[in-house]
């Protein structure tokens, strides 16, 4: 099995440079941060996937991703930081598994390493609506975004 010129390119920039390659991950305590975790038993492959999401438009404003596998399961988590980066939830819902693959030009053996792609930004999704729905009834809100943003936070919308 050969992997794809992509995979070999995203696997060898995030090893050698992983912070370009959004590595890493965001103030766990930050509202705004909506977090996927899931995990293939059979391959012992992981994924966490990290969204800097803006409350007032819904769009993703930063990603930033920790996997723990093969290069194809790493090369696929770099590839989803450049599908969703300033893109709304909406349209990341529509991110399937099989554009991943498309993509990265994984062959048959590594289609769950794009699945788990998938379903990390699923979760992820899932985590912000959850999140959001407790964040507009939640009083400590703008207290909380006044803590990690100082100076520099954005405008919140009105309706909460």
């Amino acid at each position: 099995m050969a992997y794809s010129k992509e995979v070999i390119e995203r696997f060898e920039g995030v090893l050698n440079s992983p912070e370009q390659f959004s590595v890493g991950k965001f103030d766990p305590k930050d509202p705004t941060v909506a977090t996927g975790m899931t995990g293939a038993p059979a391959c012992g492959d992981v994924m966490k996937l990290q969204l800097r999401i803006d409350p007032d438009s819904n769009r993703i404003l930063g990603v930033k991703f920790k996997t723990y596998g093969c290069g194809s399961a790493i090369a696929s988590s770099s590839m989803f930081v450049d599908m969703l980066q300033g893109i709304t939830i909406e349209e990341a819902k529509l991110i399937k598994d099989e554009d991943i693959a498309k993509a990265l030009e994984l062959p048959a053996i590594k289609i769950h390493c794009s699945v788990l792609a998938e379903d990390a930004i699923k979760k992820a999704i899932e985590d912000w609506e959850t999140k959001r729905k407790e964040l507009w009834w939640d009083s400590d809100f703008e207290e909380q975004c006044r803590e990690i943003y100082g100076d520099s936070m954005p405008d919140l919308p009105e309706e909460r």
